[in-house]
């Protein structure tokens, strides 16, 4: 885990411009909101899913 602090840590400005080039090549621009969409309601599905397993545990815990 360290290795990546290290690597990100090394990547640069400049690098990250020439990293969303490659990906906006590679996609396309139209192509590129759809993926930032599709990856938003991810995260939100995710962020979901977990606050609800919290409050499952806290219910049972009231239980008890």
């Amino acid at each position: 885990m360290n290795a990546l602090y290290i690597f990100l840590g090394m990547v640069g400005p400049w690098q990250w411009i020439i990293i969303g080039l490659a990906i906006l090549l590679l996609f396309g621009g139209k192509k590129l909101p759809e993926l930032m969409k599709g990856l938003g309601g991810g995260i939100k599905e995710f962020k979901k899913a977990t606050k609800d397993d919290a409050d499952e545990d806290k219910k049972e815990e009231e239980k008890k």
